[in-house]
């Protein structure tokens, strides 16, 4: 029988279904967004990148609220914001209504990429916490070959505004998650940190932890130190590695070109020859690879560690960004290697960058700044996201760098990410929270 621990960890990372489906689902949706209100190429793009400005923002500003009012009402505020949101997309008669609506999904989208994988590290037992956080990372991947799947139903099966069905579809796993949160506890570290200790002991029992007084004053120990009544500051000596090793693991996350590869895979193919009618297939395929590469993680991460895995992957990432690269360079591009090619490159990103970003960044700051740290780790990843992904069409395009620099140029940056692996980042699996955070405590001292 599985822990309530785990039972709740699985209803939390359902926000990483939203998180995930959100993306994905909008690449259904263009061409009839831009016949309905007659967009040019300028306002077509604005559109979609709506929703990324807004998940930018989100992550900037949920750090407080959820420190002020705790992970779960916060959370529970967020998802009916979304519902409501998503339906009012889908009903939109006119372009600027559905910027507002899309900009408040991007925003929601943002805040629960920040809270979800820091809630389920909160309420997660030390030995199995990487596979708990997981959860949330292999929702997101379903949910992105959930997007495709249902797009196309849809598309088959309904001919007029097919999109809004599209978009209105997400008010459904929405409503399902806002229902499912009522049975949720709260984060026992955040009610520690609002002097709550007797109900934090009692969630800590809930849970199954073997010792939650120990485990309780643990963490009002590790608070200790900050003056009472003092909002405590992410931006100091102490917390100067969490946030360069942050900062760092969240643009490598991108840097790998997983959202280039995502978002523009049918045109990458078209650049090797092949034609648009099997673009589904390929969408599918890089899907169902993420998917089943993301499980196998879920089984890894703590058992072989969150550096092992992405030094594994680096290796990987490099070998078949270099071969796609080389494919371009040579303008070699017999059958499917290409695509072969892409695949493994999604295999060993799911095995170890997935799997292991929003993890580690849950890990890695004391309790008293956490929200905040998890914020800046979200906000650096969705500001390289919109980086990478509006400068790869442009740079794809020009003579002198096309796809082999562009590729090229990723798996430098894998190689690179290998030796920051390697050197710099600290093995956090089977360790509780404050032993991490005693550590770089030691670091910073030393």
């Amino acid at each position: 029988m599985k822990s309530k621990a785990f039972i709740q960890s699985v209803f939390i990372a359902l926000g990483g279904f939203l998180f995930g489906y959100d993306i994905a689902m909008i690449s259904g949706t263009t061409s009839a967004l831009e016949s309905l209100f007659e967009l040019s190429k300028f306002q077509l793009g604005f559109t979609v990148a709506i929703a990324l400005v807004g998940t930018i923002i989100g992550t900037l500003i949920i750090g407080k609220p959820a420190d002020k009012y705790g992970r779960k009402k916060v959370l529970q505020f967020t998802v009916l914001i979304f519902a409501l949101a998503a339906a009012g997309s889908a009903l939109s008669q006119h372009w600027y209504t559905f910027l507002v609506f899309r900009f408040i999904q991007g925003m929601i989208v943002g805040s629960v990429s920040v809270i979800v994988p820091m809630y389920i590290a909160e309420i997660s037992p030390a030995k199995v916490r990487g596979q708990y956080v997981m959860l949330n990372q292999f929702n997101v991947v379903t949910a992105i070959l959930s997007a495709y799947l249902v797009n196309y139903f849809i598309a088959k099966n309904i001919e007029f505004s097919a999109w809004r069905y599209m978009i209105g579809f997400e008010v459904i796993p929405s409503v399902i998650f806002l229902l499912l949160l009522f049975k949720v506890e709260p984060s026992p570290r955040w009610l520690v940190q609002q002097s709550r200790m007797a109900e934090a002991i009692k969630v800590f029992k809930s849970l199954g932890f073997e010792s939650p007084e120990k485990e309780a004053e643990t963490i009002s120990l590790s608070l200790r130190h900050n003056e009472k009544g003092k909002e405590a500051n992410l931006f100091s000596g102490k917390n100067a590695f969490s946030i360069m090793v942050t900062v760092l693991i969240a643009m490598f996350n991108q840097l790998a070109g997983i959202n280039a590869i995502i978002y523009y895979a049918p045109r990458i193919f078209e650049m090797t020859g092949l034609g648009q009618d099997t673009a589904l297939l390929q969408s599918i395929s890089i899907g169902l690879t993420n998917l089943i590469f993301t499980f196998v993680a879920l089984f890894l991460i703590d058992k072989y560690g969150r550096r092992t895995l992405l030094m594994i992957g680096s290796v990987g990432m490099v070998l078949f960004l270099s071969l796609i690269s080389r494919a371009f360079f040579l303008n070699s591009f017999d059958g499917y290697s290409v695509m072969v090619y892409l695949i493994g490159f999604i295999a060993f990103f799911a095995l170890s960058q997935g799997a292991v970003l929003w993890v580690f960044i849950s890990e890695i700051f004391p309790n008293n700044v956490r929200a905040k740290g998890q914020a800046l780790g979200s906000f650096t990843h969705w500001v390289m996201a919109a980086i990478v992904s509006w400068t790869f069409p442009i740079v794809t395009n020009m003579p002198s760098i096309g796809g082999g620099w562009s590729f090229a140029f990723f798996a430098l940056m894998m190689a690179l990410h290998f030796v920051f692996a390697w050197k710099v980042i600290p093995e956090t699996k089977g360790r509780t929270l404050e032993e991490i955070q005693n550590d770089i405590s030691r670091r910073h001292k030393s």
